[in-house]
């Protein structure tokens, strides 16, 4: 019998009302309507199951190859998949939530340069991808039209939510062809293997920790976070509240829909108010803004977590503040493809496939400026594409596919 996963364990999506992964955001997408945001007020978004789970997995050294992220598993429960194992060149379909970020867009930039290699190698035939465009409507038609057409050797997914697409990937489960999920979750176990970073409470425990160590007892914080009721940023704020109230730490959110004017403005207010210790983000678009409302206002720098997008990295360098680099791996996008040709191999995977995601600290920062001297701002540094034929060329011109 098929089980299902209680929303409160899924990893990402529960509500995503907005096409939003873990760490990015599009200025363009529309806020939730009233009554998705009184749903996501009645919602308790800290799991303290969740929470232990994934701070413990901070320090577990994943297994796997060192200089292969996208290969590393974290407490891997390892599944059989000998039922799928067959030889030649097998087709992919792939449903895509949307490719509406620069977090997506890199991502889907790797993804396909992975694609050109297992299909040099005989493994992918083809890969016939379908994108939603951030709608459950269009992905759930996506995944029932690659069901109707019958050709599909594997399902790749990257659900636009949790609970809408679960029925439509149990769908493809029935096919008894394998199925890969990826970035958000789904509400059933059906897939064979289901990948993602560690997730959203991971991400508030590095950053609270971090702003905590940094500061003392009694530091104004101000979270600037983008929007309400997608669960992996709203783990990330439950755990870094819940963090900063124990150490004592003066913290105010606000939403700010990624906008630079408004976090500009939120940001100069509370400068009106007093010190700013500290800038918590939970995704890096609009970290430059946020900084230079500091410059505008002539005060020093705060303390101040942001991301591995390339702008604020950039901006982290130019200014010398204390600053650090959370992550929610973009080089996870190529994974599926070779958890496929680990499948067809009939090689095991793990059910829930946990990849590592290691923030950036001060003493990585030239690093990674220097691998990514020339990509564009919109890039994040662990993009892990670096041995990928198109490297780096494609990455620089934002070649999308």
């Amino acid at each position: 019998m098929r089980r299902r996963i209680p929303v409160a364990s899924a990893m990402v999506g529960a509500l995503a009302l907005i096409a939003l992964t873990g760490c990015t955001t599009d200025p363009s997408v529309t806020a939730p309507t009233e009554d998705a945001a009184e749903t996501e007020e009645s919602v308790e978004w800290f799991d303290q199951a969740l929470f232990d789970k994934q701070d413990a997995e901070r320090g577990v050294a994943p297994e796997g190859p060192d200089d292969q992220p996208w290969l590393q598993m974290i407490n891997p429960e390892m599944v059989d998949t000998a039922e799928y194992a067959s030889d030649g060149a097998k087709k992919a379909c792939f449903a895509n939530a949307s490719i509406s970020n620069p977090w997506r867009q890199t991502g889907w930039i790797t993804m396909n340069e992975q694609l050109k290699v297992l299909q040099e190698q005989g493994v992918i035939s083809e890969m016939e991808t379908r994108d939603a465009q951030d709608s459950d409507d269009t992905q759930i038609a996506d995944i029932d039209y690659f069901i109707n057409e019958g050709d599909c050797d594997v399902f790749i997914i990257s659900p636009n939510s949790t609970a809408a697409m679960t029925p439509a990937v149990e769908r493809a489960c029935d096919t008894g062809k394998p199925v890969v999920v990826f970035d958000r979750g789904v509400q059933t176990d059906c897939p064979v293997t289901f990948i993602h970073p560690i997730g959203g409470f991971a991400w508030g425990i590095d950053t609270a920790e971090f702003l905590i160590d940094e500061l003392d007892e009694g530091a104004k914080v101000v979270a600037l976070r983008i929007l309400p009721g997608v669960d992996v940023l709203e783990q990330r704020w439950a755990a870094a509240e819940k963090l900063f109230d124990e150490a004592g730490i003066d913290a105010v959110d606000y939403f700010t829909g990624a906008d630079p004017a408004e976090i500009k403005k939120i940001i100069s207010d509370e400068l009106a108010k007093g010190d700013v210790d500290g800038v918590w983000m939970d995704a890096g678009d609009g970290a430059v803004a946020a900084i230079e409302a500091f410059e505008d206002a002539g005060v020093d720098y705060p303390v101040m977590t942001g991301e591995d997008e390339m702008s604020f990295l950039r901006k982290w360098k130019d200014t010398g503040l204390t600053g650090l680099a959370p992550v929610y791996s973009n080089f996870q996008w190529r994974t599926p493809l070779l958890a496929a040709q680990m499948i067809f191999a009939g090689e095991q995977v793990p059910s829930e496939w946990v990849l590592p995601q290691a923030p950036i600290t001060a003493g990585e920062v030239d690093e990674y400026l220097a691998l990514n001297e020339n990509m564009p701002d919109g890039h994040y540094a662990k993009f892990g594409g670096e041995d990928l034929p198109g490297y780096p060329q494609v990455w620089e011109d934002r070649v999308i596919p």
